[in-house]
């Protein structure tokens, strides 16, 4: 700011031309500020509405096959309550996935792999739009509600970023209804700092962890990052949290107490945790991603219709709750029910008076509630046998349903699968112990459990240490859970990603299926001895300063090079040379040039222009119309079109000999979607795009080329 004023009062701008921008940059920077609050406030609404639903959907279903089951316990004709859980557990998911699958595909799954990949600066279709935002909430409140092994913190992410790219816009396109409001804001690098927000709003709503959602965004999603946007998107996730609290103490009856931290509350552990040390493998995140990873390349190949995705969802829903039914009519893991018991649905079943059934705990119920559970309820309120068998059975769920046509997250499932296997492990340690007083709480072997299965699927640090240690209102736990990320994530990547070509976490394992030209943190290891000419494509497709409308129009409606940016160059030598680098135009601009029809009437003369204003290209973002649907008649085609004014003047530009880390360092740091590689003349030699740079993987053979989809 201050080097701005110098160099305009240098320039003899008036001090109070000067003051006049210093308060426009303070309106903006305060107008960023209202719409963080405006997406926190909005998503923390949205988190309100879904956990409203899915309680009172699922709350319904549960009382109407329990009173069922206690009905036929006595008279017989259990498989009338079978059919009933069935039914309702499809019915549900079937709304949901007819929904997704004929709808909006895109609002499949959890969202996170789509948002990461628009935070990396990929555009991802329709993954923003309202549509989306409609579909993904209906859908994670019927796959939720309709039993399957799912959560709904993972679409809460997604909705966010939706709420974000729409509030920052001022309008929505869906709609065709413009505010008129926030227009300095359409364009890339605001609307993604934006989503950024949203995306860090969803996960504080989510697990009332404003500091984890923060660095969930920075460690998971955002690809460029600034000190300013941190504590902008650490006030959106205060808002969401705050907003959520409130509404849903309104609901429950208890306007002045806010003490739900988010939509999964794992309540505050005593701090007398320093005996524990679980080190934790990561095989079982290894094994999760690797059998998910096959199964959606099965899914991609032969259940690609509709139809087909919509059957295979309902199929799921039916076995979950065969699986469930048949755990808990087969378990005799009966315990006593004592009058400070918090089960929502107690089962008897077979178990004698005063007692319910401990498998129903796990199955009987939201994921949500079954992870508190196995935090929660004291020793001795699950017996190993019934902690293991439900392991394995909700770990296969898990594993098949991750992937269907629906709405659903991982981030409850993998939890629900941790806690149990860790409860576990801590009554297995209290038997072998000679000292059981040592090993005497096994829900915090639960918890430890629960981050180390997460940790090992996703493989995440940083920010799930602290989302766990917001959500269990406890410091304590930060050591011994980030050591149990930290061997989660080594093991894991050793077993996935040094093993065979699969990527490391659960989202870069659908990135990769999906195709998409992704940027890491750093280039392949063994890629230095390539340089910026052995990867850029070439040769490449340039405009002069004064080119011909005819040409822009047949070299935009290529299909067999969907080329989104142009280096502008001097004119070409007799010899077709490349000229020297000029500038570089983009698809978008060219298309509303050519749609506003700024071109001069005839090829031999330079006629005045209209002139267009930067609000002319803001109206036209983010959709900008296909160059099929822009009229361009005969005579126009022989105009001509000056790109002077409209080209950046300045792009960048690497040498040929450029080694490929340092051509990734740019993309990275700088956001850069291209890079134009000059001679020693400044000629342009080639183009260096993302899908240039992400097609270049390590595998088993050394650096590897990908196959990239179209985006």
């Amino acid at each position: 700011m201050c080097s701005l004023q110098f160099v305009l009062k240098s320039r003899g701008i008036s001090q109070y031309v000067v003051l006049l921008l210093n308060c426009w940059f303070i309106c903006l920077e305060i107008t960023r500020w209202v719409i963080c609050g405006l997406i926190g406030f909005l998503t923390g609404l949205i988190a309100c509405m879904i956990d409203i639903a899915v309680e009172k959907l699922a709350g319904y279903k549960y009382l109407a096959v329990k009173q069922n089951i206690e009905k036929y316990t006595e008279l017989g004709g259990l498989s009338i309550s079978l059919i009933l859980w069935a039914v309702l557990n499809s019915a549900f998911v079937m709304l949901g996935s007819l929904a997704v699958a004929f709808l909006e595909p895109i609002a499949a799954g959890s969202g996170i792999p789509q948002i990461k990949c628009f935070l990396n600066g990929v555009k991802i279709p329709r993954v923003v739009r309202l549509k989306t935002l409609v579909i993904k909430v209906f859908g994670v409140i019927c796959s939720v509600a309709g039993g399957l092994a799912v959560g709904k913190e993972g679409p809460m992410i997604h909705s966010g970023a939706v709420v974000a790219a729409g509030v920052s816009q001022g309008r929505s396109t869906s709609l065709k209804k413009d505010f008129k409001i926030f227009e300095y804001f359409r364009r890339d690098t605001e609307k993604r700092d934006f989503v950024s927000a949203g995306a860090a709003a969803g996960v504080s709503a989510a697990f009332g962890a404003p500091v984890g959602g923060v660095l969930f965004s920075l460690e998971e999603g955002a690809s460029f990052w600034n000190q300013l946007l941190t504590w902008r998107i650490f006030f959106a996730s205060m808002v969401s949290t705050f907003t959520l609290n409130f509404f849903l103490s309104i609901y429950h009856g208890k306007p002045g107490q806010l003490s739900s931290p988010g939509l999964i509350n794992f309540g505050r552990f005593d701090s007398d945790v320093s005996s524990v040390f679980i080190v934790f493998r990561g095989v079982l995140g290894a094994l999760f991603n690797i059998i998910n990873y096959w199964l959606t390349i099965f899914r991609i190949r032969y259940i690609h219709r509709p139809c087909l995705q919509v059957m295979e969802a309902m199929l799921v829903a039916a076995v979950t709750a065969t699986v469930s039914f048949a755990m808990i009519y087969f378990s005799n893991d009966c315990q006593p029910l004592g009058q400070d018991n918090t089960e929502e649905y107690p089962l008897q079943l077979f178990c004698a008076d005063g007692e319910y059934n401990s498998m129903a705990t796990a199955f009987f119920n939201t994921p949500e509630r079954s992870v508190r559970s196995l935090f929660h309820n004291p020793p001795g309120t699950y017996n190993p046998v019934t902690l293991g068998v439900f392991t394995l059975a909700y770990f296969a769920l898990a594993v098949w349903t991750y992937g269907l046509t629906v709405s659903a997250g991982v981030f409850i499932p993998s939890l629900l699968i941790g806690a149990a296997w860790g409860r576990l492990f801590g009554i297995l340690l209290s038997f072998i112990a000679s000292s059981q007083s040592i090993w005497a709480d096994p829900g915090k072997y639960a918890l430890i459990g629960a981050a180390a299965q997460l940790g090992g699927i996703v493989r995440m640090t940083l920010s799930l240490t602290v989302i766990l240690v917001e959500a269990t209102g406890n410091v304590t736990y930060g050591f011994p859970i980030m050591l149990v990320l930290m061997t989660a994530k080594i093991v894991g990547d050793y077993f996935i990603e040094g093993r065979s070509r699969i990527p490391g976490g659960l989202y870069d394992v659908h990135i990769k299926l999906q195709s998409v030209p992704f940027l890491h943190w750093d280039a392949p290891p063994t890629s230095h001895w390539l340089t910026a000419r052995e990867v850029m494509s070439s040769p490449v497709t340039c405009f002069n300063r004064v080119e011909k409308v005819g040409r822009i129009v047949d070299v935009l409606s290529n299909t067999s090079t969907n080329h989104n940016g142009f280096p502008v160059v001097s004119d070409t030598t007799e010899n077709d040379e490349p000229g020297k680098i000029c500038g570089l135009i983009l698809r978008s601009q060219l298309i509303v040039l050519l749609k506003h029809k700024v071109f001069v009437e005839r090829a031999s003369s330079r006629l005045s222009q209209r002139r267009l204003q930067l609000k002319d290209f803001r109206d036209a973002y983010p959709r900008f119309p296909p160059i099929q649907s822009i009229h361009v008649s005969q005579d126009e085609r022989e105009c001509m079109m000056d790109l002077t004014e409209f080209m950046n003047p300045t792009p960048y530009t690497v040498p040929q000999e450029t080694s490929l880390p340092r051509v990734f360092k740019l993309f990275r740091a700088l956001g850069l979607r291209h890079l134009v590689v000059v001679d020693n003349e400044n000629r342009v030699v080639g183009l260096v795009t993302r899908k240039d740079l992400a097609r270049y993987h390590v595998g088993k053979d050394g650096l590897e080329e990908l196959h990239l989809a179209q985006t």
